[in-house]
């Protein structure tokens, strides 16, 4: 029977796509790892690879079409013999969607629900089961792989992937061993429904009304501001913040910057004040292991490397991308890697993985004339410091003098869940003694 090509999950977030680019057409022949389409997700534009081999069928989604869900078919595979008439009626049937940029998310229909009986032919009228898991994980496996193993009775869940990113595919399932069969299911009561969310505002309809005889451009929201609304929203309404603030000198940090940008002229480097910030959190993350944590429901995940994320603006939105074991690497090599995820941001190259992680984020609006502000958790991340300008100001010197220094506000919004009030300050105090004494971060 053929096989339907299903809408990837790109990310661990991912719900739906567009579906930006086919790279080939209907009666081509592809092959495992080929490339076959262009996904825009949220956030990036990421090449999608065959899992299996075959003949493109029948194309069921067209380019430009928004709103795919995960898992929706795309596409039909057909298998050695097989031709354009063994395509079931319900795909054969299904018409293509237009592209259109304001295409609502795909609703469950005949081309979009998922499909009937494993994913081919009609079968028995009831719901898809859901994505195999393990340990609360989605297992990822071609619709051909997962027909085989639920005609074998084996579990997916015991079989090693060795398709892109650790997918299942045919040869994995063909040659998984009986000790792979799938236990016979418990009977379990069905889950509670979660309570419906409360409206977040006026509806549409009722603002609309609102403005009526006002001049104004309707903008709609492409998939990255419904993504950082939807995370935003979620921050505020579930996690509790509180905030703790200081004042920094950095008149130090600038001298010592000076004279480091100085020596490293010649190969290239300068280095920012915010390279300085990363190194200062990365070490303060160590001297305070603790606050290294995210919030993982039922739990808390304590990171042993200082994985920090750092905002960065673009065009309608914003990526948080991640330096991994920042506090292993030389501020040189923080300032290179910042400054090429910073560009790849803004040209929307990152692969999720680059902005996905980290424990702690860093958004700095100095540069904006920003004196202070207050920034917002990204879950599941136990804190984040909001960097104001360097600001001269009259402070009292140590010898009890009136004098002129360079003071930079800051502002660590901390996740009460994951972070007591008094570790939160232990950590923001490691943070300004860093940056107050630069030196002492290169020991």
């Amino acid at each position: 029977m053929p096989t339907e090509i299903l809408m990837p999950a790109l990310s661990p977030t991912m719900e739906e796509g567009t579906l930006a680019k086919w790279l080939v057409k209907e009666g081509d022949e592809i092959s495992s790892g080929d490339l076959i389409a262009e996904i825009e997700t949220d956030k990036a534009t990421m090449e999608f690879e065959a899992v299996d081999e075959g003949i493109v069928g029948k194309i069921l989604v067209a380019e430009g079409t928004e709103g795919v869900k995960v898992n929706t078919a795309i596409a039909v595979l057909l298998e050695d013999g097989e031709s354009a008439d063994d395509i079931d009626s319900s795909a054969g049937s299904a018409p293509k969607q237009e592209a259109s940029s304001n295409a609502a998310p795909a609703e469950a229909s005949e081309q979009t629900a998922p499909a009937k009986g494993h994913g081919r032919g009609e079968g028995p009228a009831t719901p898809a089961p859901a994505a195999p898991q393990k340990d609360g994980e989605r297992i990822f496996a071609s619709p051909l792989a997962r027909r085989i193993a639920a005609d074998k009775g084996l579990d997916l869940s015991q079989i090693k992937g060795s398709g892109p990113r650790g997918r299942i595919v045919k040869a994995d399932v063909e040659s998984a061993q009986p000790g792979a069969a799938k236990p016979a299911a418990a009977g379990a009561p069905a889950a509670a429904a979660a309570p419906a969310a409360a409206p977040a505002g006026p509806s549409t309809d009722a603002v609309i009304r609102m403005y009526e005889g006002r001049e104004y451009e309707e903008k709609p929201l492409d998939g990255m501001r419904k993504t950082i609304a939807a995370r935003l929203t979620e921050a505020k309404q579930t996690i509790p913040h509180f905030y703790l603030r200081r004042d920094i000198r950095l008149d130090a940090l600038l001298k010592f910057r000076a004279t480091l940008n100085k020596q490293l002229e010649a190969r290239g480097v300068k280095l920012s004040v915010n390279d300085f910030i990363i190194k200062a959190c990365a070490l303060a993350l160590q001297e305070v292991p603790a606050a290294n944590a995210v919030w993982a429901g039922d739990r808390v995940l304590q990171l042993k490397p200082s994985d920090v994320a750092v905002a960065v603006a673009i065009e309608g939105g914003l990526f948080t991308p991640v330096l991994k074991d920042a506090e292993m690497k030389s501020l040189s090599a923080l300032s290179a890697e910042m400054k090429d995820l910073a560009t790849r941001a803004r040209d929307r190259k990152l692969a999720p993985h680059e902005y996905q992680g980290g424990s702690f984020a860093i958004s700095n609006l100095g540069m904006f004339g920003i004196d202070n502000f207050d920034a917002v958790i990204n879950p599941p991340h136990g804190a984040i410091l909001a960097v104001g300008a360097g600001v001269k100001k009259p402070v009292v010197g140590e010898d009890g003098e009136l004098t002129v220094a360079t003071v930079m506000s800051v502002t660590l919004s901390v996740d009460h869940r994951v972070i007591d009030g008094a570790l939160g300050a232990q950590v923001l105090d490691a943070i300004k003694n860093g940056l107050e004494n630069p030196v002492a971060m290169l020991a």
